[in-house]
């Protein structure tokens, strides 16, 4: 699928129109994607992500098949197409979690892309069989479905590389071979125009942000967690499975972890209390309504961002800004 070179202007971006290598869909008119984030993306930041031009995506982590019908049912609604036009978002699968869902009594997979999303986005564990699959359903339909695979080390890289459309990374790499080799978006620790600018510079066809979209009204975070991502600094957030222990959600292959705000889950891991104790603590926290262990998935650019804005405003200022930025580069060199 190769798509026209150039994200093309719209009412939103009428002084701002990029001209790229490739990308994904026509309809594009700016490199963001929003990251699919379980527990955080909604059908709302979705639908106003791709409504502005970019591209959003939804994570369906452990939902149902039920609840994902149910989810890009409301896209479709929110973007107002009908039943039976393919859906300009991709959805997220979590390889370890297809492992479970694919061998249970309510598999996920076929069942999704009988919903026609235009793409699907898998990542973290050995996925390569889902990849097969999606061909496979791809094959018996007539359709083509776009296949983001997000790695996170150059064997992965390379592994998947002749077999999916784009590559999700947080290094754009000139070590994948030429031939067959898909597009390329940056991904981690991106909150500003500056950012995005330099990223697409350097060769990245687009970029994916998900701590700047927590702070949205469309995050389905609650209001304890948003003002929890307010308070946070710099150095607010740690990498740990510690999380994920309290929260039930530890299935996570080696070298894997999450990236969460740092309260008392944390205090009680270093205070060297067993996982026992640390379950008993988290659910008495949670029974009394006591926010000091809530688990807020978030990454490192948390404490770069001071307010709660709709994703359509964000979205715009980023692109803006990026374009500023990559306008002053371009006067630098005269052009």
């Amino acid at each position: 699928m190769h798509p026209p070179r150039i994200w093309r202007q719209n009412a939103h971006y009428q002084h701002s129109a990029y001209q790229t290598p490739r990308f994904v869909f026509s309809r594009l008119k700016t490199p963001i994607i929003s990251a699919p984030m379980g527990f955080a993306a909604t059908p709302e930041m979705a639908a106003a992500v791709t409504n502005g031009g970019g591209f959003g995506t939804y994570g369906a982590t452990f939902d149902s098949t039920a609840v994902i019908k149910e989810k890009i049912s409301a896209i479709r609604k929110l973007l107002g197409i009908t039943h039976d036009t393919p859906v300009p978002i991709a959805i997220g699968f979590i390889g370890w979690i297809l492992d479970m869902t694919e061998v249970s009594d309510d598999p996920r997979l076929a069942a999704t892309l009988d919903e026609l999303p235009v793409a699907i986005w898998l990542s973290f564990g050995d996925f390569g069989k889902y990849i097969s699959q999606i061909r496979e359903h791809d094959k018996k339909t007539g359709r083509t479905t776009f296949i983001f695979a997000q790695v996170g080390c150059l064997e992965d890289a390379l592994r998947y590389a002749p077999e999916v459309d784009c590559l999700v990374v947080q290094a754009v790499t000139n070590s994948l071979p030429q031939e067959k080799r898909p597009l390329l978006v940056a991904a981690g620790g991106i909150t500003a125009g500056a950012q995005i600018a330099g990223l697409l510079t350097m060769g990245a066809s687009g970029v994916v942000l998900g701590t700047r979209f927590l702070f949205t009204p469309e995050c389905e975070y609650g209001p304890a967690a948003k003002e929890a991502l307010l308070a946070a600094g710099l150095q607010g957030t740690v990498r740990t499975l510690a999380y994920d222990d309290v929260g039930r959600t530890n299935g996570w292959p080696p070298n894997y972890n999450g990236r969460a705000l740092r309260n008392a889950v944390m205090d009680d891991v270093e205070a060297g209390l067993s996982l026992e104790e640390r379950l008993a603590n988290f659910d008495a926290s949670k029974a009394a309504g006591d926010v000091s262990r809530i688990v807020v998935w978030a990454g490192v650019g948390v404490g770069l961002v001071n307010d709660i804005r709709p994703t359509a405003d964000v979205l715009k200022e980023l692109h803006e800004e990026a374009f500023k930025h990559l306008h002053a580069s371009a006067n630098m060199l005269g052009l």
